[in-house]
């Protein structure tokens, strides 16, 4: 069972949320500004050092680059949490005899990090890093080597994710089965679609131990 990471097991978006608050309240930014950080992060997709580049000229701060991209990345390790119930449902799969393994694309120290923080590690079999090696989703070179890495085949395996290129798409190519998290989206691409649909981790689990 292959799992994208954020926003898919992990709420990236709430992670990064909790480090937004603390970091305008720490600049005496207006709380209304919330919203504005929260569009230019997009859900994690903009460049951290164009998102760094935006905070500096918005607020002229005077920190660099560099120490406002550490400062996001280990903000979000911090508040990023792992629900005790999508780790029962991990538990679960794993049971009924699934193997699962997560397949993320992202900077590997932060990555890394976050997995075994919050005590994910213990409730899946391994993990792939875009960064770590050198491919990235929807490229499904990386579900080979993530399959590779827990000694299985990619055959009847499902792939979990929120994303619809990067975790659909590459599901649809590879000739999987796949549940996207449309977290209150409506499915847009007209080019393949998911085998099922799911408003959050435990249905989406749900789905696939139905499947």
């Amino acid at each position: 069972m292959f799992l994208d990471l954020d926003n898919t097991v992990l709420d990236r978006t709430g992670a990064f949320r909790g480090w937004a608050v603390n970091f305008l309240d720490g600049i005496g930014a207006p709380s209304p500004d919330l919203d504005w950080l929260m569009s230019v992060d997009a859900d994690g997709l903009t460049d951290r050092w164009d998102v760094a580049d935006q905070i500096r000229d918005r607020y002229r701060l005077t920190a660099s680059s560099v120490d406002l991209v550490d400062e996001m990345r280990e903000g979000v390790v911090a508040n990023s949490r792992l629900d005790p119930l999508v780790a029962c449902a991990l538990r679960i799969a794993d049971d009924a005899g699934w193997v699962p393994v997560l397949v993320t694309n992202g900077a590997t120290r932060q990555e890394d990090t976050t997995i075994r923080r919050t005590g994910l590690d213990r409730y899946v079999a391994d993990w792939v890093i875009s960064e770590e090696v050198g491919v990235s989703k929807p490229n499904p070179r990386i579900f080979t080597l993530a399959a590779e890495r827990v000694r299985m085949r990619i055959s009847g395996a499902w792939v979990v994710g929120d994303s619809p290129e990067t975790d659909i798409g590459a599901a649809a190519e590879m000739g999987l089965p796949s549940v996207w998290l449309h977290r209150g989206r409506r499915w847009m691409e007209s080019r393949f679609e998911p085998t099922a649909t799911a408003g959050g981790f435990l249905p989406a689990m749900a789905a696939v131990l139905a499947g």
